[in-house]
Parts: C-alpha cells; structure tokens; sequence
C-alpha cells in the first residue's frame, strides 16, 4: 500500500510539473494567411489614409507656390513705378524752374498781375498734390501685395512642416507593413502581388467621348503596382489613378480623393455611367466606374491596380467630371 501511494504521488506530482512547464515550452502560433491578410488591410488602410493626406497638401502648396509667384511678379513693377513716381515728385518743381519746361513753370515767371500769383501757386500745389496721391496709391497697394505674400510665405512654412509630419507618419506605417510583408512573404512566398503586363485595355468596353478615354487608360492600367503618391504611368494610388484616366482625356482633376469630390459634379447611383468616380466612405478611396456594377482602382499597399466589384467598401458618393 506504501508502494501504491508513492507512486500516485509521484505521477500526481509529474502531471503537475507538466502543466506548469507546458504553457511555457509550447511555441508561439504564426498568424495563419487570413490573420495576416486583415493585418496587411488595416494597416494598408491607414497608410492610404496619410498618402492622400499627404496628396491634398501637396496640392494646396503647389496652389499657394503659383499665388505667391503670381504676387510676386506683380510687386515688381508696382514697386518700380511708385519709385518713379516717388521721384517725380521730388524733382517736379526744380526741373519746372530750371527748364521752364512745364507750363505751371511758365505761368509762374510770366509777368502779370499779383493778385494771379495765388492762383499759379496752387495750380503747382494740386499737380504736386496729384502725384502724391498717385504715390499713396501706388504704396497701399504695394503694401497690401507685400502683406498677402508674407501671409502665403507663412501658409507655405506651415505647409511644409506638415508635410514632413505626414511623411514621418507614411515612414512609421510602411515599417509596419514591411514587417507584415515579410510574414506574407513566410506565408505566400512573395511580399507583394508580381506586375503584370497589362493587355486589358484591348479589352474595354466601347465607350465614346472622353468617358470612352478615361475608361481605356484605365483598363491599361491594370496590373500596375500600387504606388504611393505616384500618377503613372508605372504605378499608381487611388486619386492618382482616376487623375491619370481623365487626364488622358484633356481633364484636369487634383491628387486627393476629398478635393476630386469638390472637383466633380454630384450624381445618383441610377445615372451612374463608365467614366464616372465612386467615392467611398471617409473620401479616403476612389474608383473608376467602368459599367456592369464594375469599377477600375488602385487598391492598397501591396496590390496591382485591378477591376472589381464597385462596392468594395461602403460609398459616400458619385461624381461626374465636369
């Protein structure tokens, strides 16, 4: 009996043991392929997020750069003229004495009665008075000009500022997606999807007008990389995509969803035709519609430009380019 109770304490002292270590000894599971295609979306998405920030303020400092140039140019001569002006006024009168040249001049050294005089002198009087307010003129302008480009000097600051926060916010999310990319690449074999050659623009739909232009370039776009900040013609982002497209077709569009939503006119979903923009819920995506209930984007992160469902994700909203 003495035997039997050893030995069942040492087998319950054992399994004790086992439980204890097992948890520690067993190896950390790996994501499977599902777990780390959600990770690569969300984070694809977030990066999205920040690349058409990024896209939006360039935009508004490639507008501010040709206001600030256009100002620029016009405090030039503006500024020259009132120094003309300013100069004028100082040697009006000597050179009306010296030469005689002017007839206020005249007046006053011709001979006549005194009770003139009065009258000559302020006939000199307003023609000085004249260029003066010709001058105050020119400098409230010259100043108004000033203030708006030192405003613009300071947006542009500010801008550029921002813009180095929005790249350290891109760089810290694709050292994130580096590091799922390469748990992809355990899984799959390949970090991102392989460019193709693209054939598919023989294969779009007969479309006329510019729609019909936009819709080809897009379908020749298919297979293409995703690529950050990039509008062709070897990869592409969302906006720089449907940018491209029409751009093809003689439109100009900017390179941020949220400002193509300002820059298109708004439609139903029932007059949705091939050629029109869906946007998608936050403006952070946009697609081009290609008809048959199909649209032609650049996904994420990752990814090949491609033609799929249009209700990839829930939609804001549709758009006509004007």
């Amino acid at each position: 009996m003495s035997s039997l109770r050893i030995l069942l304490r040492s087998l319950a002292v054992a399994g004790l043991s086992a439980a204890l270590i097992a948890p520690a000894s067993v190896a950390r599971a790996e994501p499977t392929p599902a777990e780390l295609t959600k990770q690569i979306e969300k984070s694809s998405t977030e990066l999205e997020r920040i690349v058409e920030s990024y896209n939006k303020l360039n935009e508004e400092i490639k507008a501010n750069k040709a206001t600030a140039a256009g100002l620029q140019a016009r405090i030039g001569p503006l500024q020259a003229r009132a120094e003309r002006s300013r100069a004028d006024v100082g040697e009006i009168a000597v050179t009306a004495y010296k030469t005689g040249g002017l007839r206020t001049a005249q007046a006053l050294l011709d001979r006549g009665s005194v009770s003139s005089l009065p009258d000559r002198l302020g006939t000199l009087d307003q023609l000085t008075r004249q260029h003066q307010a010709t001058i105050a003129g020119f400098t409230a302008n010259q100043r108004k000009l000033i203030d708006e480009k030192t405003r613009l000097d300071a947006t542009l600051a500010r801008e550029a500022a921002q813009a180095k926060q929005l790249a350290a916010g891109k760089k810290k999310i694709q050292a994130d997606l580096d590091r799922l990319y390469e748990l992809r690449r355990q899984a799959y074999g390949r970090a991102t999807e392989a460019p193709t050659r693209s054939t598919s623009a023989a294969s779009a739909p007969a479309i006329s007008g510019s729609a019909g232009v936009a819709v080809r370039y897009a379908y020749g776009a298919i297979g293409k990389p995703y690529v950050w900040g990039a509008d062709g013609p070897d990869g592409y982002d969302c906006s720089g995509l449907t940018l491209a497209s029409w751009r093809a077709a003689g439109k100009s569009l900017p390179h941020n969803a949220a400002m193509q939503w300002d820059a298109t006119s708004r439609i139903s979903r029932s007059s949705l035709q091939p050629g029109d923009l869906i946007f998608y819920e936050g403006l952070g995506h946009v697609s081009l519609y290609v008809g048959g209930g199909q649209a032609i984007d650049a996904p994420s992160a990752g990814r090949n430009v491609l033609k799929r469902d249009m209700n990839m994700m829930p939609i804001q909203g549709y758009g006509r380019v004007r």
